[in-house]
């Protein structure tokens, strides 16, 4: 008897869709209030450096005089106190998948 009933279990699993995606091949659909991947826009800047203090992992850094703005990928959490600090909403998180850091540099914009 038990013999049947684990049959019927497995075929009944055999034909079921996953419980998961199967991630390289078919990404993830967004999540509503998901963050991804700090999207920075340079022509909305000030250059203020309120991003810079608010990082809790000074994973950014503003540079008023060269106007450049860079941000520390493995370093940031994805906690979006810069992006609430923003005054011009130069900073976004999108949806999108992030690429994986391959490297220590600095991403300089």
């Amino acid at each position: 008897m038990p013999y049947f009933s684990m049959s019927r279990l497995t075929l009944k699993w055999a034909f079921r869709k996953p419980a998961t995606t199967r991630y390289p091949f078919r990404p993830r659909k967004a999540i509503a209030g998901s963050r991804g991947e700090l999207v920075f826009t340079r022509d909305d800047c000030l250059y203020c450096t309120i991003c810079t203090k608010k990082c809790p992992t000074a994973a950014i850094a503003v540079d008023k005089k060269a106007k450049t703005w860079s941000i520390d990928r493995l370093s940031c959490i994805s906690c979006g106190s810069c992006v609430d600090a923003c005054p011009k909403k130069s900073l976004t998180f999108s949806t999108d998948y992030a690429a994986a850091a391959l490297n220590k540099l600095r991403e300089i914009q």
